[in-house]
């Protein structure tokens, strides 16, 4: 929602040019926050569930490397990401087109890309539940 709006500001303004000869959009940097906070806060309760959910279910010998098993899943996941951002710029920046993500993100539509990871959000969403269907909690005792 940020880009679009961000485009919307653009084509309704354009860019500002300062005293050094930058250009910029007349949009505030506050419009960030509320994705920031969003995201930190599924992280904090992500890593807390994922945490207590390997203290809770995983043999009592292998909880710290659980723990750091989902260290190592967050690490490719970084890597995953960098490979998809490299291909999406690959499969877009074609025939003299600047793509999705070019070097000048006015020139692109960044909105798209987004709809693409969110489109890779919910089939994700989809593979965990039917991962969740098939799991089989392990019985704790109180």
């Amino acid at each position: 929602m940020l880009e679009v709006a961000r485009r919307r500001v653009l084509a309704r303004h354009g860019t500002y040019v300062d005293a050094d000869g930058a250009e910029y959009v007349p949009m505030s940097i506050f419009w960030q926050v509320p994705q920031y906070v969003v995201v930190g806060a599924a992280e904090v309760f992500t890593f807390i569930g994922q945490l207590e959910f390997f203290y809770d279910q995983a043999p009592d010998a292998m909880r710290s490397v659980c723990s750091g098993l989902a260290s190592a899943a967050f690490a490719l996941g970084n890597y995953a990401s960098s490979a998809i951002v490299a291909a999406v710029v690959r499969a877009t920046a074609r025939g003299g087109s600047p793509g999705w993500i070019p070097d000048d993100i006015n020139d692109g539509h960044l909105d798209y890309f987004f709809w693409l990871l969110a489109v890779l959000c919910v089939g994700n969403f989809g593979a965990y539940l039917v991962v969740a269907r098939w799991y089989t909690y392990k019985k704790t005792v109180d």
